[in-house]
């Protein structure tokens, strides 16, 4: 299986006729409830080709039963697609599209100069403001590149909502996650397999974060030390690389 855009991600999800929405979102919605600054709205307005809402599973779509607690509701899961243009900056138009909408968002991110994404962020009421949701943890993020096609495949191969586990919606979208997360884990590991527990799914998050940003360092002291012409000072490069790699190695365990 090849990944080719959005229709193939919807496709994989296994989505019920009822569920299925199928309506262009305005921008200037979002740029109304969704970018804060004027740096934002610059944003949302020059990067997005379009916006879709693709399905609205609610329990009366797909059969599924409503969560709610003290921490947070969930009674409708929204696949949305964004299709953005070659020169926009992803990242923070995906975290502004994840805070915008009040609701657990799967987003499908297609734009013509990278593979495309798939991406999640689990929410919660606010603490300071009475009726409002906000993000709750880290955007969760795999890209979908043929370079990384055996991931991909086991990835696409289990997101159909009737091979998820869902007692309830929230539950659904946790397992979502849960399976970003652990295809994100195999581009390091080699094997995608789904965490059996929420606290293991909390651990390989964490896992995750901490091995890229030790990458990011280890890239840049090997940089430094390929350039540096004084021996001490590439004694010195080298004994960190060496801790850094120790620390990373460490961490990929975790996944």
């Amino acid at each position: 299986m090849t990944v080719t855009g959005t229709q193939q991600v919807i496709d994989a999800l296994g989505l019920p006729a009822a569920a299925l929405v199928g309506q262009r979102v305005p921008k200037t919605l979002l740029v109304e409830h969704g970018a804060p600054t004027v740096a934002d709205k610059r944003l949302v307005e020059a990067g997005i080709e379009e916006l879709r809402w693709v399905a609205s599973l609610k329990p009366n779509t797909i059969g599924v039963a409503a969560f709610e607690d003290s921490v947070r509701q969930c009674v409708e899961l929204i696949v949305l697609a964004l299709s953005l243009r070659p020169d926009a900056k992803p990242a923070r138009l995906l975290e502004l599209v994840h805070r915008a909408v009040p609701y657990h968002v799967l987003l499908i991110v297609n734009q013509s100069v990278s593979s495309p994404v798939l991406s999640g962020a689990d929410k919660r009421w606010s603490q300071g403001e009475s009726g409002r949701v906000v993000l709750d943890g880290n955007i969760v993020t795999t890209h979908l590149s043929a370079a990384t096609q055996p991931a991909v495949d086991a990835l696409l191969g289990t997101l159909a909502v009737p091979r998820r586990p869902h007692p309830n919606l929230y539950t659904l979208y946790r397992s979502w996650l849960d399976a970003l997360l652990a295809a994100e884990a195999a581009l390091t590991t080699g094997v995608f397999t789904e965490s059996g527990s929420t606290e293991h799914s909390a651990a390989r998050e964490a896992a995750l974060a901490e091995c890229a940003d030790l990458d990011k360092q280890i890239k840049s002291l090997r940089t430094a030390a390929a350039k540096e012409r004084q021996m001490a000072r590439q004694v010195d490069l080298n004994l960190q690389l060496r801790q850094l790699q120790a620390r990373y190695d460490e961490a990929r365990k975790r996944l």
